[in-house]
């Protein structure tokens, strides 16, 4: 039988459906809250169980689990009784040093992704590996939620969608601007700024000058110094 989902409830101990009906929470139940998936999985496998999640924008977030108190407390028991062992402690090192590897070469993946998206001419070549490294930092960190991290679109895709993501936000005033609360305005103004970005971009592809006032060089050199870096931008 199905998980129950209901959305969190106007009082300590109710949960309303997703039709306005709200329900007390059956007598002797706990709501386990998130954060420890291993836990929240077991309790939804031993039982009845009611979850709680709360749409909020797009997402989609969870709320915690509602089950029997005496369940949580057994699951709990025994979920701490197995990571206290050394060979749950050496497969958790093993399963870190796995994902430390994955990431580590998904990131060096990226940043050839976002270098081939670029495309500078080579009179630039010095300011593409700054601008790679800073887009590549912001976007591949694990949990981030950046378009980097998603599965659904093939590394191409999601290298040049962080870089105009990352020149919305660093090279234009989209972070100060009032855009009206019209259905479909925030997307034609970052479309609109897209298509600036890509202009801009085009600059740099075909070797053309560029000064100091130009807004890329200026958020490039500003993550130079912030990075403390030395090297060279290659602008002239």
């Amino acid at each position: 039988m199905p998980a129950q989902t209901f959305l969190p409830g106007p009082a300590p101990n109710t949960v309303k459906t997703h039709t306005g009906q709200i329900l007390p929470v059956p007598h002797g139940w706990e709501l386990l809250a998130p954060g420890d998936a291993a836990l929240t999985r077991r309790v939804k496998a031993a039982g009845e169980h009611w979850l709680v999640q709360e749409k909020v924008g797009r997402k989609v977030f969870s709320r915690g689990v509602w089950a029997p108190a005496a369940t949580i407390a057994q699951v709990r028991s025994e979920l701490a009784a197995e990571r206290s062992t050394d060979a749950y402690a050496k497969k958790q090192a093993a399963g870190a040093k796995r994902r430390e590897k994955t990431q580590r070469e998904y990131v060096e993946d990226f940043r050839g992704a976002v270098l081939s998206f670029l495309g500078f001419h080579k009179r630039y070549s010095d300011l593409a590996a700054v601008f790679a490294t800073a887009v590549t930092n912001h976007a591949t960190p694990v949990g981030s939620g950046t378009v980097a991290r998603t599965q659904r679109i093939p590394i191409e895709r999601r290298a040049e969608a962080a870089v105009i993501a990352w020149m919305r936000h660093q090279t234009t005033a989209y972070d100060s601007m009032k855009i009206a609360r019209v259905k479909g305005q925030r997307r034609e103004v970052r479309r609109m700024l897209a298509q600036r970005s890509k202009e801009l971009l085009g600059t740099y592809r075909r070797g053309e000058p560029t000064g100091i006032t130009c807004p890329l060089a200026r958020a490039l050199a500003s993550c130079e110094s912030a990075a403390g870096s030395e090297e060279s931008t290659g602008l002239r």
